[in-house]
């Protein structure tokens, strides 16, 4: 049995609740209690594997995460973790919900703080009701809300975390570029900075696909290509997600019946046919980004994730170096931020180089 991390959960909320609010109490009983279920219900690999009970098809999926988790170590030179070692069966579709708001007048996300981990754009529940329960509390307070499944999540190497059956809905590329992602955030990870975690973790997880799969010439010339149309698209919504605050910032709305009003009106005239006629200039046939629903809460999420990973892209263009040098070269100039201690956030003094 794994009795190590459940205490360790128990020792790890016992410190948040002396040292939160009384309004998050509640919320982090919760989650422990959720986190305790996963660890809980888990069962070890090999016992998988061998239950004559269990679809093959579950089976091969336990094999393939195994396969890529020692990929990802040996491919980083890191020894192994006891991560992924055991299996949970989810009685749901995704593991957990995250609920992101954002005021009415401004494309910012709320921020909650925690004690050792530190601040949020989001808060995550393993209850799709408490999700919408807490998504309408701040509807009510007047924050404007989005709330998404996540399949596949990191504990940041604080617990062992298990398989979990979510992940088993992706094909082999997208299961491995996700296992890539989650695996990273174990050999790396700046407290107060989400969003530029999980645009490391995106940018080298799906490098780490490439080689995996030892991609040929051409397969690679039609992922940059994708890549290429996909990014062009991002920047588009980039630009007039920056519009839309910019007007919000000049008109100073105080009602939120007047901005939600405006916001429509945007979406309606500027926002989703600038959105329809790039799709038609890049030829994409499904546009996506003009069928989803938009409101500030996902705006803001797209555009912290967006910037972080454009930036990437541009700094290892701009250094001329391999994914385990331009690795190297982060893992450095952290180390050096660490010692300095400024008052700057680390991605702001990593993306110094592109700035200038």
């Amino acid at each position: 049995m794994k009795k190590r991390p459940v205490l360790n959960t128990f020792i790890l909320f016992f410190l948040f609740f002396e040292l939160s609010s009384c309004a998050k109490v509640g919320y982090l009983w919760n989650q422990g209690l959720g986190q305790i279920s996963l660890f809980s219900q888990g069962r070890k690999n090999r016992d998988i594997l061998n239950d004559p009970k269990i679809p093959e098809e579950v089976k091969s999926k336990v094999r393939q995460i195994e396969k890529y988790k020692n990929y990802f170590y040996a491919y980083w030179k890191r020894e192994s973790t006891r991560i992924y070692t055991e299996t949970t069966i989810l009685d749901r579709e995704a593991v957990t919900y995250l609920v992101i708001a954002s005021a009415f007048n401004e494309i910012k996300p709320k921020k909650e703080c925690f004690p050792f981990m530190g601040c949020f754009p989001y808060l995550g529940f393993f209850s799709k009701k408490d999700a919408h329960i807490y998504a309408n509390e701040l509807e009510s307070e007047n924050w404007v809300t989005y709330v998404r499944p996540v399949y596949a999540y990191s504990t940041l190497g604080y617990f062992e975390d298990n398989i979990l059956s979510s992940f088993f809905q992706y094909n082999d590329k997208e299961m491995a570029e996700m296992i890539f992602h989650e695996l990273f955030h174990t050999i790396f990870f700046i407290k107060g900075e989400v969003d530029f975690n999980e645009a490391l973790a995106s940018y080298f997880s799906k490098e780490m696909v490439i080689d995996f799969f030892k991609m040929g010439a051409q397969e690679r010339k039609k992922m940059a290509k994708s890549s290429a149309k996909m990014k062009k698209m991002n920047e588009k919504i980039v630009v007039l997600t920056k519009k839309l605050n910019d007007s919000y910032k000049e008109k100073k709305f105080k009602e939120k019946a007047e901005a939600t009003q405006f916001f429509d009106n945007f979406m309606r005239s500027e926002f989703l046919p600038a959105l329809v006629s790039t799709c038609t200039d890049l030829e994409i046939d499904n546009c996506y980004p003009a069928q989803r629903k938009w409101n500030n809460a996902s705006l803001a999420a797209f555009l912290t994730y967006e910037k972080s990973g454009v930036s990437l892209e541009k700094l290892r263009g701009h250094l001329s170096l391999e994914l385990k040098d331009f690795y190297r070269h982060i893992e450095r100039e952290y180390k050096e931020y660490q010692k300095k201690k400024p008052k700057h956030t680390f991605s702001d003094q990593l993306f110094k180089p592109i700035l200038n």
